[in-house]
């Protein structure tokens, strides 16, 4: 029994080496018993502090009445209010949603924003139900998880398979159902909500963006320049569509793309701007005039410089870890490489950029959307942006240095630098009472 499992023991948990949950479990203690955490923190962060399962009506289109089941995760709030996505998914199931919510512990701590992790979600294929149902949907859902949300206590955002839209449904829902007191800072429920409503410039482009500013941090350290390189990417939707979009406008060539529709293929290059528009109507790759079809075998062995997973978690086990052709795997997704593809990646020398690091624009810039909303304040493009690169700049600084430090991979320095914030707030406040 390793000392990882022994803490799973400890909380009389059942332990699976393919469960999500574990997996990310096991990586932050691991990570803990490098840089020495105390066994009481250990405890604590290995399970989340509040698992809310809400099952809520829903009346759709036809009059009938439709049961959906939701998730609101708490992990840890020592850094401040939680923090976390909303993912409407048919796959949306308790233990990925505590996974996520552990991630955006370390994801927070690692950028050292004044926000812990959460993460929730409800089952369902939103391409299967209609605009009016889905907006009940997600006001149904607000209603359910109304207590356990504040702009004070926890701060949902978009995540796979909600947007802008949504976010603006359900800020108007509490608004509408908590009383007047909330329509003064009730905006600050939730973050990403289009700019009309609240929203912040950048928010839109801010997890590929924030991808982009660690890329420009960390690739001249391997002798790469972006203006020379080539990427494939999985997802085209709003985290893969902006870092293919980005990067392209940095002169990256973007041979390859797949999605849930198939894959396709370029050589010379796909047109980051035009396949974006095509998926927004076509709601997949598959078809785009601009590249041809290949097989999914093809797309993982395709010699690229980057390979960038974003979409879901997963996506890089350890047969496509022994199909990919490139020099560095970009986590554009959270957790999409599995403990058995990591090694083999790591044992084949390729690079890994971990998701807690190149996918944190996002939630950075949901902090200044809610610092604006909190202050009444409204930041243009440039001044987000301008946030977001020293930011971003200021973790990669710290990933390096504990890589440095603990001389080990860049995803154990970035659980390390994380715990090590998470570590020291611990001693400054103590365990209450």
């Amino acid at each position: 029994m390793t000392e990882t499992t022994k803490v799973f023991g400890e909380l009389q948990t059942y332990y699976s080496k393919k469960n999500v949950y574990y997996q990310t479990i096991t990586a932050i203690l691991e990570a803990a018993l490098e840089v020495g955490l105390p066994h009481r923190l250990e405890l604590i962060l290995a399970q989340p502090k509040n698992e809310l399962v809400v099952n809520f009506p829903v009346q759709m289109d036809d009059g009938d009445l439709q049961l959906f089941q939701g998730y609101r995760v708490q992990h840890n709030n020592v850094l401040g209010p939680y923090k976390g996505g909303i993912r409407f998914h048919p796959d949306v199931e308790l233990d990925h949603v505590k996974s996520l919510a552990a991630i955006m512990t370390m994801k927070c701590a690692l950028v050292q924003l004044p926000f812990g992790g959460a993460k929730g979600g409800v089952r369902v294929d939103t391409h299967k139900i209609s605009p009016n149902e889905l907006m009940h949907l997600s006001r149904r859902f607000t209603s359910a998880i109304m207590t356990n949300i504040s702009p004070v206590h926890d701060i949902p955002a978009p995540d796979v398979g909600s947007n802008a839209q949504i976010m603006a449904w359900m800020a108007d829902t509490y608004m509408n159902l908590n009383g007047p007191e909330s329509r003064f800072d009730g905006l600050g429920v939730v973050t990403g909500k289009p700019i009309e409503f609240g929203g912040s410039a950048g928010r839109e482009k801010a997890t590929g963006q924030g991808l982009l500013f660690v890329l420009e941090q960390l690739l001249p350290g391997l002798d790469m320049n972006l203006d020379k390189l080539t990427a494939s990417l999985i997802g085209y939707g709003n985290v893969g569509s902006w870092t293919g979009r980005l990067l392209a406008r940095k002169g990256t060539t973007v041979r390859a793309v797949m999605d849930h529709t198939g894959a396709i293929r370029n050589d010379d290059g796909l047109d980051a701007e035009a396949l974006a528009e095509y998926v927004a109507e076509h709601r997949g790759v598959a078809g785009f005039p601009g590249g041809e079809p290949i097989d999914e075998d093809d797309f993982y062995s395709l010699e690229v410089d980057l390979f960038i997973p974003a979409a879901l978690e997963q996506m890089i086990d350890g047969d496509k870890a022994k199909l990919l052709n490139c020099k560095v795997v970009v986590e554009a997704a959270n957790a999409p490489t599995t403990p058995e593809g990591e090694t083999i990646l790591l044992d084949r020398e390729v690079s890994i950029l971990p998701a807690i690091l190149c996918n944190s624009g996002g939630v950075t810039v949901s902090y200044f959307e809610w610092k604006q909303n909190r202050q009444a304040e409204t930041w243009d493009e440039y001044t987000v942006d301008q946030n977001l690169r020293a930011m971003m700049a200021g973790a990669a600084a710290r990933v390096l240095d504990a890589a440095h430090r603990y001389d080990c991979s860049l995803r154990m320095a970035a659980y390390a630098a994380a715990l090590e914030h998470l570590w020291h707030v611990y001693e400054l406040r103590g365990i209450f009472p």
